[in-house]
């Protein structure tokens, strides 16, 4: 891992550290995941927010006026508030979004879950979300959260990864495996 990776890594972590334990203190966990969800949303639906949080070019100042006024104007406030406010004047709003999911692995591991991550080829149904959680539910003894993601390259089939552990059934590995082996007989 390059140093700059580790050290962003770092401050993430101790920026969701600070954050789950005020939470938690406060009785405001699941507040806070929900305002971090609605402040990921609003990531996810603007380009020009992401640019935003991302780029160095915008000095600290407008950085913090603007997201001042995205979260007011969302209705996000609190913790949360706060935490992207504290980030923004340290000039450490690149690192939010890491800060978001680490927040998450606290969260998570504190309720005892485990998180999966599951790639598709194309979205999963409800019924299947359920029964993919109970599957890994049964094999870990513990609640799992599914990060769900389509790529639809992989044709069919599904790549999940729970901790060390993955597992890819989908289409385009197997053909992948199918041409080297190809390759080997003639």
């Amino acid at each position: 891992m390059s140093e700059t990776a580790s050290t962003t890594s770092g401050v993430a972590e101790r920026y969701a550290l600070a954050l789950f334990e005020l939470a938690r203190d406060g009785g405001s966990l699941d507040t806070v995941a929900a305002d971090i969800a609605r402040f990921e949303a609003l990531m996810a639906g603007s380009p020009d927010l992401v640019r935003l949080v991302r780029s160095p070019v915008f000095s600290a100042d407008d950085q913090l006026k603007a997201v001042t006024a995205v979260l007011d104007r969302a209705g996000i406030g609190g913790y949360v508030s706060n935490i992207v406010k504290l980030a923004a004047r340290n000039r450490r709003l690149f690192v939010v979004m890491d800060i978001f999911k680490a927040y998450r692995a606290l969260l998570a591991a504190h309720r005892g879950e485990r998180t999966a991550t599951v790639v598709s080829a194309e979205p999963l149904s409800d019924g299947q979300t359920a029964d993919l959680k109970a599957a890994l539910g049964e094999i870990t003894g513990k609640a799992v959260l599914l990060n769900t993601s389509v790529d639809p390259s992989l044709i069919g089939g599904l790549v999940v990864k729970l901790g060390s552990r993955m597992i890819d059934t989908s289409l385009k590995t197997k053909l992948n495996q199918l041409k080297i082996a190809l390759k080997e007989v003639g």
